[in-house]
C-alpha cells in the first residue's frame, strides 16, 4: 500500500514537472523579435514622456532639463531599475544620475513682450513665441527698454554706424553681430531675423528658430529673434517712419549642475561589451528631442519587463544615455578608456517621432561614413542640414549600416512606413562614437519645416512613428546583443547582397557620368572605393564570434563575389 502511494506520488510529481515550462522555452528567438515587439511596443510611454518633456525650454542645468531627467529616472524605478549605489553584483537593471558642476551658469526663459510704436497689438509675446528670447539674454527692467530701431541691411556697415543707445535690427544670427553692436557699439539690444528657407517661413509665418548670444555678465544685454510675420511688419513700419520698440524680457541665469542619466541592462555572458543608445535632453522642441527621450525610455522599460518575465536575456549589456547633446556622449566615451574599448555599437536617437504629413521629410538613417559621403549621387542625397565632402581615409567600413537599414526597411514594409538614408553629415550624438572608432549611426527625420522652431510642438509628433522607430531599434539591438556565428553569417550574406546592389547602381551612375564628360579614371576610383569599403565591412563581423575561423569561408566567398562584381563593372565601363 505504501509502495502504491509512493508510486502515485512520483507520477503526480512527474505530471506537475511536465506542466511547468522551461524558462529557456519562453525566451524569444531572433526570428520572433519583430512579431513580438510589434505587439508589445505601443508607443504610449514614448508619447507620454514626449508630452512631459516638450513642455519645457530645456538647457542643460535648467528647471526643464532637470525635471525631464528626473521624470525618466522615476519611470525607470517603476520599471524595476535599481539605483546603482543600492545594487549588488547580481542586479541586472541599474541606473545612475551623474552630477557635475557647470562651468557657466544655466539659463531659462520666463516671459517677454515686444511692442512696436505703442501699438496695441504686440509685435511678439512669449506666450505664443517661446523661442523669441535668444539664449543667454538677460532680463530688462520690469518696465522694459524703449529705444529707436536702426536697421543694418549690410552688416559690414555695422562698425561704421552709430548704434549707441539704439536697438540694432539685422537679418542674420544675433551672435554674429553681438560684439560689434553691443560690446563695441553700445547698442541696448538686438532684434534679428534668420529663418532658413527650408522652414518655409512665408508659409509658417509665426515660426521662430531659436537663437543664442554670448553670455556676457558685464553687458547683461539681450537679443530678440523675429518670426517672418514680425520681421515683415517691422520692416514695413521702418520704410515709412522711424520706429521705437519697447522690449520687456524676464529670464533666469543661475549656477547649476549638469545631469546625465545612464541606465544599464547587464548582459549575462559578456557584460562588458555593450550597445549604447544616446538621447539628448536639451533643446526646446517636441520632435527635437523630446521624442528621442521618450522612445529610449519605452525601449528601456519594455526590455526590463521582458527580462523580468524571462522572455529575454542578452549576452551583452544594453545601455541608455540621457544628457546634453554630444557633450554627455563624448564624456561617456572618453572618460573611461577601458569601458570605451568594449562599446561595440553606438546609436543616436534624435528627432524620431515625427508626423511627416505635417513636418515633411521622412525618417532617415544617417550612415557611418561610406563613399556616398565623397561621391553623392543617384538615390544618395544630403539633407538641407548639409554635409561636407569626406576623404577616403575618413571612411568607416562596417556592417552596421546595412544591418540596421535591412531591419528598418522590413519594419517599413510591414507598417507602410517610409524609411530612407542619407550620407554622413554629423551634428548629433553619433559623432563622439565615430571619433572613437566605435560603429555608430543616427536615427532621425529631415527635412522638418519646424526644425528648431517654437512650432515644434506635440501636435507634430506621431505615436505610430515612435512605435516604428522603437520596434526596429529594439529588433536591431536584441539581435546584436545576442549575436553569434549564425547572426554573423546572416550579416555577411546581407553585406554581399548590399555590395552587389551598390556596385550595380554605381555602374549605372558611372555610365551617366561618362556620358556627361566625366573621366573614366574617376569612375573606376568610385567603384574601387565601394569594393574596398564592403570588403573591409565583411571583416568587421569577426566581432560577433570568439573564433574567427568560423567565419572565414563565408567572408572569403563574399569578398570574392564583391571583387568579381567590381571587375565586371570596370570592364563594362571600358566598353
Amino acid at each position: 500500500m505504501i509502495l502504491k502511494k509512493f508510486l502515485l506520488f512520483l507520477l503526480l510529481m512527474t505530471l506537475v514537472a511536465s506542466c511547468k515550462s522551461d524558462p529557456k522555452e519562453n525566451k524569444l528567438t531572433t526570428s520572433e523579435y519583430s512579431d513580438f515587439l510589434n505587439k508589445t511596443f505601443t508607443g504610449d510611454l514614448a508619447y507620454k514622456t514626449t508630452s512631459f518633456v516638450e513642455k519645457y525650454w530645456r538647457v542643460v542645468g535648467n528647471t526643464g532639463f532637470n525635471a525631464s531627467i528626473q521624470n525618466v529616472a522615476d519611470a525607470l524605478e517603476n520599471a524595476g531599475f535599481v539605483l546603482e549605489e543600492k545594487a549588488d553584483s547580481t542586479t541586472i537593471l541599474t541606473y545612475r544620475i551623474e552630477k557635475r558642476s557647470l562651468k557657466q551658469p544655466t539659463w531659462e526663459s520666463i516671459d517677454a513682450f515686444v511692442q512696436l510704436n505703442n501699438e496695441e497689438e504686440p509685435l511678439l509675446q512669449h506666450k505664443t513665441n517661446r523661442n523669441m528670447i535668444a539664449l543667454n539674454s538677460y532680463s530688462t527692467t520690469k518696465e522694459g527698454v524703449t529705444a529707436e530701431v536702426i536697421y543694418i541691411k549690410d552688416i559690414s556697415k555695422l562698425k561704421e554706424t552709430n548704434v549707441k543707445g539704439k536697438i540694432v535690427f539685422v537679418e542674420t544670427s544675433p551672435a554674429k553681430v553681438f560684439k560689434t553692436a553691443i560690446v563695441e557699439g553700445g547698442a541696448v539690444g538686438i532684434v534679428s531675423y534668420n529663418n532658413p528657407d527650408y522652414l518655409q517661413p512665408e508659409k509658417n509665418t509665426t515660426s521662430i528658430q531659436f537663437r543664442s548670444i554670448p553670455l556676457n555678465e558685464e553687458e547683461k544685454s539681450w537679443a530678440i529673434a523675429l518670426s517672418y510675420a514680425a520681421k515683415e511688419r517691422l520692416k514695413n513700419k521702418l520704410s515709412k517712419s522711424p520706429v521705437k520698440l519697447t522690449v520687456q524680457i524676464k529670464t533666469k541665469i543661475y549656477p547649476s549642475e549638469e545631469l546625465t542619466l545612464v541606465a544599464d541592462i547587464k548582459g549575462t555572458k559578456n557584460p562588458k561589451e555593450r550597445l549604447v543608445f544616446s538621447a539628448h535632453v536639451q533643446e526646446p522642441g517636441a520632435n527635437d528631442n523630446a521624442t528621442g527621450v521618450g522612445v529610449a525610455l519605452e525601449m528601456a522599460t519594455l526590455t526590463a519587463t521582458l527580462i523580468k518575465e524571462e522572455k529575454l536575456s542578452t549576452d551583452r549589456t544594453l545601455t541608455f544615455l540621457w544628457g546634453d547633446e554630444i557633450i554627455s556622449t563624448r564624456r561617456y566615451v572618453e572618460e573611461d578608456s577601458i569601458r570605451a574599448n568594449d562599446i561595440k555599437w553606438g546609436i543616436s536617437l534624435d528627432m524620431v517621432g515625427e508626423n511627416t504629413e505635417i513636418t515633411g521629410g521622412s525618417f532617415l538613417i544617417e550612415k557611418m561614413p561610406d563613399p556616398s559621403a565623397i561621391w553623392t549621387r543617384g538615390k544618395d542625397k544630403h539633407t538641407e542640414w548639409g554635409g561636407s565632402v569626406l576623404k577616403l581615409e575618413q571612411m568607416k567600413p562596417h556592417y552596421l549600416n546595412d544591418f540596421v537599414i535591412r531591419i528598418f526597411k522590413e519594419q517599413g514594409k510591414r507598417a507602410n512606413w517610409e524609411v530612407n538614408t542619407n550620407p554622413f553629415e554629423g551634428g548629433s550624438d553619433h559623432t563622439p562614437f565615430l571619433r572613437a572608432n566605435i560603429p555608430s549611426v543616427l536615427f532621425w527625420h529631415f527635412t522638418d519645416q519646424f526644425y528648431h522652431t517654437d512650432n515644434d510642438r506635440l501636435d507634430k509628433v506621431s505615436k505610430t512613428t515612435l512605435k516604428n522607430v522603437g520596434v526596429a531599434a529594439l529588433v536591431s539591438a536584441y539581435t546584436l546583443l545576442n549575436a553569434d556565428e549564425n547572426t554573423a553569417k546572416t550579416v555577411i550574406t546581407n553585406i554581399e547582397n548590399a555590395a552587389v546592389n551598390r556596385l550595380q547602381e554605381e555602374l549605372k551612375q558611372s555610365k551617366i557620368a561618362l556620358e556627361n564628360g566625366d573621366e573614366l579614371e574617376t569612375q573606376i576610383a568610385i567603384l574601387n572605393a565601394w569594393q574596398d569599403w564592403y570588403i573591409k565591412a565583411s571583416l568587421t563581423t569577426y566581432d560577433m564570434v570568439n573564433d574567427s575561423m568560423l567565419l572565414q569561408p563565408s567572408i572569403t566567398k563574399t569578398q570574392n563575389i564583391i571583387k568579381a562584381t567590381t571587375k565586371k563593372a570596370i570592364i563594362e565601363l571600358h566598353k
